[in-house]
């Protein structure tokens, strides 16, 4: 299967709609739908119901849009990665999201620094969970990420588990106590996935968001850490005993076989556990 065909595909499945599709794609649509025509006699199945103002994916198509979309972004992937390998001075991409570290990166870094197959670090700053994506594109070799994510195609291994704090503005009714609950918040556990994503798909940085909890606008619940290094007036952190914990994991690319990279992973493990161990005493 070429890689023509399912570009062609996975427009047409995220437009629904085939002129929109030929316009993104700089074609016109009879080419565009002899093409989806072609793929779907190729696979045998059927791929899109049609009707004169309807265009549907059929679960078929619903299963080659998630296959497609990875295969593309790993075709996209390699190439980039050996445009990087060929580079005069190579150097390995870690993609961070700012203050999403758990405090551990400088530590990483330094650790790294002293492997024999260590190479410079990019850091790229990026928004929340976009580094998965970074990673199966080949725009990063590595990532710190919290949980959950899009494992598909990434390897990982975890690195802490922090407990999350909510954080108020100190004029908020509950800020008088020490510890909340979930309850409390007007959560149950199992809101807390659908809750995290709404706050990560605000796309604002912790100065932002912070500014908004201060202002009453909003109730976060953040890694622990965050309140450890961020103090900030007319914000308060409390304890969210219930809630479950912070996952910060470490994730690269299944088939990566680069020495700098497992360096990277076995610095980054070496902090982590270092730093439970202060911690436990």
């Amino acid at each position: 299967m070429e890689s023509r065909p399912l570009r062609y595909f996975v427009a047409v499945a995220e437009e629904l709609n085939f002129a929109r599709a030929a316009e993104r794609l700089g074609i016109s649509p009879p080419p565009l739908s002899r093409a989806i025509r072609q793929l779907e006699t190729e696979l045998g199945v059927t791929l899109f119901e049609r009707t004169t103002h309807n265009v549907a994916l059929t679960p078929a198509g619903t299963t080659l849009l998630a296959e497609a979309r990875f295969a593309l972004d790993a075709l996209q992937a390699a190439g980039r990665r050996a445009q990087r390998a060929a580079a005069p001075e190579p150097k390995l991409v870690l993609a961070v999201k700012a203050d999403g570290d758990a405090g551990l990166l400088e530590g990483i870094l330094a650790r790294y620094a002293s492997e024999p197959a260590a190479v410079p670090v990019a850091v790229r700053l990026c928004a929340w969970h976009e580094q998965p994506q970074l990673l199966r594109r080949g725009e990063a070799d590595a990532a710190l990420v919290h949980e959950p994510f899009d494992h598909t195609g990434l390897d990982t291994e975890t690195l802490a588990a922090e407990p999350r704090v909510v954080a108020l503005a100190a004029t908020h009714p509950l800020a008088t106590r020490e510890r909340l609950t979930l309850a409390d918040l007007g959560l149950r556990p199992g809101d807390l996935h659908r809750f995290l994503e709404e706050i990560r798909s605000e796309g604002r940085d912790l100065a932002q968001l912070l500014t908004l909890v201060g202002l009453g606008g909003l109730t976060p619940l953040l890694p622990a850490s965050v309140a450890a290094r961020y103090p900030r007036p007319g914000v308060v952190y409390r304890q969210v005993p219930d809630c479950p914990p912070a996952i910060l994991a470490i994730a690269w690319p299944q088939q990566s076989r680069s020495t700098a990279t497992a360096a990277l992973v076995r610095a980054a493990a070496s902090v982590a556990d270092a730093a439970l161990d202060r911690q436990a005493d």
